[in-house]
């Protein structure tokens, strides 16, 4: 038997690629780099790339008998709330039978990145036979409340039962959320991982069925009528929904909690991020800051009679507020109209009835 070339793609293609080549048996026969502007032309022989596991959504789905293309329809459809993007955009791709009753190992990846991968490599003078998402290189562990956790690069690959993400490492924690993180730091069990991976991989990204996709995925309508041949059981589908929902949640708020640690690190340390930076962008001073507020609430006073700015305040912690008194309730509903005019978000903090008139509290901050 030959050799096998594995590759691990760098997140930045302007990075080298490092690889292995290992015999059949598993041993090392060389380790090297590959780069863009290398001179030597690599041995063609069969070839693993190890693609980031973060551009790859990993999924285990329960998929009734059918044919590949059924069931590969099936899975689009079932997954159609996950992505934001068309089905002619994506490619999906099946693990193994896992026999009758047991989940299948399914994938979803760009079209587009799965030719800037290939595109890439062959750059670097190969092509790759198999493609294969870091995060799937990990055997799962043996306890349910376990999800072992590799670094490559500055991701983080998370393994688990029946589950597979790469995530940032500010995130490892929420994601994981009650099971155990086990960090595998030593560097030899990782590359034995590898090279495992190498010659049995859990999955092929390059096994799209492109002639099967052409036919059966053009659109949710096509995929949804070859998934109806094969998912007929209404309480498999509300508990595949149910879980899905609850993916999605997570997800969710883990790209919540990431932006929130770009655009605010010291938020992002708190009890609740989330909490905080609702506060702070409630709190946000308006569009050209006091002065702007301050003329723009004028002019809404003025345009409604006999209602008077009562008090104005900029505080740096809690924004602009202001108590405005005016003849009706309905009133506050013609001066917020005005100031969304100039761009700003009038928020009623407080009402109450004053010898006839209305006092209302109100914060001003940027229109969302």
């Amino acid at each position: 038997m030959k050799p096998t070339r594995l590759i691990l793609i760098p997140a930045v293609a302007s990075q080298p690629a490092p690889y292995l080549v290992v015999s059949p048996d598993g041993y090392i026969l060389h380790r090297g780099t590959l780069t863009l502007d290398g001179t030597d032309q690599p041995q063609p022989m069969r070839t693993v790339a190890v693609t980031p596991g973060a551009d790859v959504m990993i999924r285990w789905l329960d998929l009734p008998t059918g044919s590949v293309v059924q069931m590969r329809a099936a899975a689009a459809w079932s997954l159609r709330d996950d992505v934001a993007a068309t089905p002619e955009r994506l490619a999906t791709i099946l693990g193994p039978s896992a026999g009758a009753g047991q989940l299948r190992l399914t994938a979803v990846v760009s079209r587009a990145l799965l030719e800037a991968w290939t595109d890439y490599l062959r750059a670097l003078g190969v092509n790759a036979d198999v493609l294969v998402p870091d995060v799937l290189t990990l055997s799962e562990p043996d306890a349910d409340d376990e999800v072992l956790a590799v670094s490559f690069g500055n991701s983080v690959a998370l393994r688990g039962r029946r589950f597979a993400a790469t995530v940032q490492p500010e995130l490892v924690e929420l994601i994981a959320a009650d099971r155990r993180v086990v960090a595998v730091e030593d560097s030899d069990a990782v590359e034995r991982a590898l090279i495992a991976a190498a010659l049995a991989p859990a999955i092929n990204l390059l096994e799209t069925g492109d002639r099967e996709h052409r036919t059966a995925s053009g659109s949710w309508r096509r995929a949804a009528a070859l998934a109806g041949l094969v998912l007929v059981s209404p309480l498999l589908l509300t508990a595949a929904a149910a879980a899905r929902d609850d993916m999605a949640a997570r997800q969710m708020r883990a790209e919540a909690l990431a932006a929130i640690a770009v655009a605010a690190p010291d938020l992002a340390r708190t009890a609740d991020p989330e909490a905080a930076f609702r506060q702070r962008v409630a709190a946000a001073p308006p569009p050209g800051g006091v002065t702007a507020a301050a003329a723009a609430l004028f002019v809404a006073v003025e345009s409604v009679e006999g209602a008077e700015l009562d008090i104005l305040i900029a505080d740096p912690e809690t924004g602009v507020k202001a108590t405005v008194s005016h003849p009706a309730y309905s009133d506050m509903a013609r001066i917020q109209s005005a100031m969304a005019d100039a761009g700003m978000l009038v928020t009623e903090t407080g009402t109450l009835d004053d010898a006839g008139r209305v006092v209302s509290d109100i914060t001003i901050g940027a229109a969302r």
